[in-house]
């Protein structure tokens, strides 16, 4: 019986579609196709005035919506334009691609600097209500509800007409949206987490409350933490373009997907291209941060493992 199982095993190594299998299980276990275009983004951003064709601020009206690279009749048609735009050229002649790349160069700084600031604002509040509870628990809660109750583009309207829109009053706005993620659920973490025997062996022991909340308790909520982060990316990257396609976000001519988006709303019908591929870029990052948190939420949540 033991010999026919190893045999079976060995037939299935040595099977024709053995590596197909493998592949095809990879990638149904592991976000390999999220992975990899988060790296492109993460590359992209970082390198952006390395690696980019062309200058993005560069204007030529000779190539004014300019077809991308492959349609070769309308540079047929139009001889002047010297050199191709891989994905086009916007109305006054600045490569599409190079924009984007420097898109995804501000896109991170901006969402790095906020998801920072509200990860460790929400993440302090929800540490304080689920360890004290109380009077304190009771004020940032409230807070919290009316802050949810608030929407948020009315809010970055109103600051927009009142002080102006630049690269830190949008980081502020992004923060001020992303603190309100984590409060809840590191909140119901820490409830959970002062009943554990070991914070209770804790205070025996003496331990003060700032040891406990951050030596004790911390640590067990980094994971919920991290998940959520992840997942708030995607909302901070749309909120941000959402600014910029409203006129409220980053100021032109910095190129921001947002940005590019406006700007070619009123060429879809002759050149889709420069509301497009900014599109695009949105969609697959995003989704790609969403398929990546979930896996990650499935991954570290311990009540999800329990469960399995």
């Amino acid at each position: 019986m033991a010999q026919k199982t190893r045999d079976e095993s060995a037939d299935f190594i040595r099977g024709p579609g053995f590596f197909a299998r493998l592949r095809i299980s990879v990638l149904w276990r592991y976000p390999v196709l999220p992975v990899l275009i988060l790296l492109a983004l993460l590359i992209t951003g970082i390198f952006s005035p390395l690696i980019e064709p062309k200058d993005p601020f560069t204007q030529s009206l000779r190539a004014r919506n300019a077809a991308p690279a492959w349609n070769s009749q309308w540079y047929e048609e139009h001889p002047r334009v010297e050199l191709r735009y891989l994905l086009g050229a916007d109305h006054v002649g600045r490569d599409v691609l190079s924009r984007i790349m420097r898109g995804a160069q501000i896109s991170l700084m901006v969402v790095v600097v906020a998801l920072g600031a509200g990860t460790v604002i929400g993440t302090s509040l929800g540490l304080l209500a689920g360890y004290f509870r109380g009077p304190i628990d009771e004020a940032i809660m409230r807070i919290w509800d009316m802050w949810a109750a608030i929407p948020f583009l009315l809010i970055a309207l109103v600051i927009a007409t009142v002080i102006g829109n630049s690269i830190p009053i949008v980081m502020g706005l992004l923060a001020m949206v992303s603190w309100s993620a984590f409060v809840p659920n590191v909140r119901a973490e820490v409830l959970s987490l002062k009943e554990r025997d070991y914070i209770s062996n804790a205070r025996i022991a003496g331990a003060s409350s700032r040891r406990i909340i951050f030596r004790h308790i911390l640590p067990n909520v980094l994971n919920t933490v991290v998940v959520i982060a992840t997942l708030r990316i995607g909302g901070l990257i749309l909120a941000e373009a959402s600014l910029g396609f409203l006129g409220v976000g980053i100021p032109k001519p910095t190129p921001t997907w947002g940005n590019m988006i406006n700007d070619g709303r009123e060429y879809l019908s002759s050149a889709w291209w420069i509301s497009f591929f900014p599109g695009l870029a949105i969609f697959l990052v995003v989704m790609s941060l969403n398929f990546f948190g979930d896996w990650l939420r499935d991954r570290w949540d311990p009540r999800l493992r329990q469960a399995g």
